[in-house]
């Protein structure tokens, strides 16, 4: 009895190939995944994109934005951000009705110093609650386009949870970032 693993061979180009049945199932799955995954990532960008044209469409039809004076965000002082006459600090209506719309998650955050503050999200922390008041990772990839002006779209960790996402700066009349745009589906 032979108990050499069984192996086949296919003429091609002419080339003779051997290989083993397992290790042409593993190539093939690998080229399958291979071939899919970037239109995965592509859907994902794409997606990110519309949820993020569709944040600031909806934002910009609220007027344009501002900052007036502060106000209290899960107990921190933090400037007020609005877009015309309507604060976004601690309200949801904004977030809520892009989400409702394009699924995923959506924040407005504001400048606050050297920090950008969560003051409208529907990102919830791990008890369930919205994160409103957290900082966005001073570390992260996705601060240091902010800090160049540049819009990040890419993979970001979200409160320690990985997301495709979109941040955008949002500045006032006089072009300065006062906050940013946020748009993500976790992967």
């Amino acid at each position: 009895m032979d108990d050499a693993p069984e192996r086949y061979s296919i003429f091609t180009g002419g080339i003779l190939m051997n290989f083993k049945p397992i290790g042409f199932l593993k190539v093939a799955c690998l080229i399958g995944a291979a071939a899919l995954f970037p239109n995965l990532v592509q859907a994902q960008d794409a997606k990110v994109k519309t949820a993020m044209e569709l944040l600031e469409s909806k934002a910009n039809k609220l007027g344009p934005p501002k900052i007036n004076g502060t106000d209290t965000v899960a107990g921190k002082q933090v400037p007020a951000i609005y877009f015309g006459s309507t604060k976004m600090n601690n309200n949801f209506d904004l977030v809520d009705e892009v989400v409702k719309e394009a699924q995923g998650t959506a924040t407005i955050f504001v400048k606050n110093g050297e920090e950008y503050v969560r003051v409208a999200t529907n990102v919830k922390k791990d008890d369930g609650t919205r994160a409103v008041g957290t900082i966005l990772d001073p570390k992260g990839k996705a601060i240091e386009s902010i800090k160049k002006d540049e819009p990040f779209y890419g993979e970001a960790d979200i409160l320690g949870k990985p997301f495709i996402t979109g941040y955008k700066p949002i500045r006032d009349a006089s072009k300065n970032v006062i906050g940013i745009y946020y748009v993500g589906y976790m992967k």
